[in-house]
C-alpha cells in the first residue's frame, strides 16, 4: 500500500502554507515524518475504506498526529498523568489522552474526503459494538 502522491515534501508545503500550529511537524526528523504520514494514511484508509483519500486529508491529519505524538503528549497518551523535571518544569494532565488515532481525525480531513468523493460522511464514524 504505497502513499502515491503523498510525500514529506508535499506535507511540508501544505502544513507550512495552510496550517497554524506547525511546530511539532517541523521539529520531527524525516524518518518520523515518514512514519507519521504512513500512520495518517493507513488510519484514514482503514476508517474510510470505500473512499478515495485525498492528499489534503492526510496532510491535515498528519499534523494532528505530529502534535499527539510529540514528546510531551506521547507520555500523556501512554497514561502518565503528571511528571516534573526538577528546576525546569512540571506537567500535569487534566485527563489522559488515551484515545485511538481515529478519534483524532480532524473535521478538515473528513471534509476533504467528502469533497473528493461527493459524499456526506457528516463526521460520524461507524463503530462496532459487541453486545
Amino acid at each position: 500500500m504505497g502513499l502515491l502522491a503523498i510525500t514529506v515534501e508535499g506535507a511540508n508545503d501544505y502544513i507550512n502554507t495552510m496550517l497554524v500550529d506547525t511546530e511539532d511537524w517541523l521539529a520531527a526528523d524525516e524518518a518520523k515524518k515518514e512514519r507519521l504520514l504512513n500512520r495518517a494514511f493507513g488510519t484514514l484508509k482503514r476508517v474510510y475504506p470505500k473512499y478515495v483519500i485525498p492528499d489534503k486529508a492526510v496532510y491535515e491529519f498528519v499534523n494532528v498526529l505530529a502534535i499527539a505524538y510529540n514528546d510531551t503528549n506521547r507520555l500523556n497518551k501512554h497514561g502518565i498523568s503528571s511528571y516534573s523535571i526538577t528546576g525546569v518544569a512540571a506537567f500535569n494532565y487534566k485527563d489522559t489522552l488515551r484515545s485511538e488515532d481515529e478519534d483524532l481525525i480532524p473535521k478538515a480531513s473528513i471534509t476533504a474526503i467528502e469533497e473528493e468523493n461527493g459524499v456526506n460522511i457528516g463526521g460520524r464514524r461507524i463503530r462496532r459494538t459487541v453486545l
